[in-house]
């Protein structure tokens, strides 16, 4: 029998060290952090609030810099770019999905969605419009485009928060609970959302997570616990 191929990682980090506050006040929230992200599976981390779950999520989607480590996105080295290369690395490349969606109050969901192709300047007016449409089409919104998130319920919103999450074709999606501010049975629906768009698209997700249902259902689960990785 042939080999097996060996698994692609769309996101790769080693050896990552982080800290909060100064002086007397400093904490080692993150020591000594690897993890390999396999393209195509869902990752997940359980841990006690204040164990470092979020700190990681935000160095590996390049929203902080760590004090010592290194990260990959897709065999990329991205440690040491300057702040303009990680930006545009990280519109193009990362998706992000938090507890609470973020959406803009006074634009559409469809133009919630546009926001990041229009950062990325990739796609003229039309193009965006056609993706936005599809993307909330994926997530069952398509009759609602052109409601506003107040005319959304929460798990409506949060659908609509994956949905631009997915705007520019990321390698990586992060969500950092983003089902701690929904019912269980809302929970559950955009879980398995994600989980399907993970399955279809080929995206690589990671769900930071206190819900233990979520952490059984991935393919891969880890337990974070003072800032060390299980």
């Amino acid at each position: 029998m042939p080999a097996e191929a060996p698994p692609v990682h769309s996101l790769r980090c080693a050896n990552l060290h982080h800290y909060l506050g100064a002086g007397e006040n400093r904490v080692h929230v993150l020591k000594d952090v690897s993890l390999d992200l396999q393209e195509g599976k869902i990752h997940s981390i359980m841990g006690p609030s204040g164990c470092g779950k979020s700190s990681l999520l935000y160095l590996l989607g390049l929203l902080d810099r760590p004090a010592e480590g290194r990260i990959w996105i897709g065999g990329l080295e991205v440690s040491g770019l300057e702040d303009e290369a990680i930006s545009h690395l990280r519109n193009l490349e990362i998706g992000f999905v938090f507890q609470f969606h973020f959406l803009l109050r006074e634009f559409t969901a469809l133009d919630n969605i546009k926001l990041p192709m229009r950062r990325a300047g990739l796609m003229d007016e039309d193009e965006m419009s056609g993706r936005a449409a599809h993307l909330l089409e994926l997530v069952g919104l398509g009759d609602k485009t052109h409601r506003r998130p107040d005319q959304l319920s929460g798990g409506e919103q949060q659908r609509v928060a994956i949905a631009r999450s997915l705007a520019n074709h990321p390698r990586l999606v992060l969500a950092d609970e983003p089902t701690g501010n929904l019912d269980t049975a809302n929970s559950q629906r955009v879980f398995e959302m994600m989980r399907t768009l993970a399955r279809e698209t080929g995206l690589t997700l990671l769900i930071v997570t206190h819900n233990a249902q979520i952490a059984e259902a991935s393919d891969v689960s880890y337990q974070m616990k003072d800032g060390v990785l299980l």
